[in-house]
């Protein structure tokens, strides 16, 4: 089992999280004002990369926060985890 771990809790087993996708996906400031490419692009494109990755994890069985979360996508170890103000690491 997988050891996350929660900028607030620490590490707890992934039973007690939700994926939530990519992190830093920034939504567009006028949703209203962009066309139909970009509003897609922002809701169904993602990276998909082999190796590191910044993920967004829910805390749900916890604190019930939100953070973010650096994962290798190959071997599932994970780097850092950071509240979401924060930059992510190095």
């Amino acid at each position: 089992m997988l050891l996350i771990p929660c900028p607030w809790c620490g590490p707890r087993p992934e039973n007690e999280f939700r994926y939530g996708g990519q992190a830093h996906i920034v939504r567009p400031a006028r949703p209203e004002a962009v066309d139909d490419d970009v509003w897609a692009a922002y809701l169904f494109l993602r990276d998909n990369p082999r190796g590191r990755h910044a993920e967004r994890w829910r805390h749900v069985h916890g604190c019930g926060r939100f953070f973010n979360c650096v994962r290798d996508t190959v071997s599932d170890r994970i780097a850092a985890s950071y509240k979401p103000n924060e930059a992510p690491p190095p």
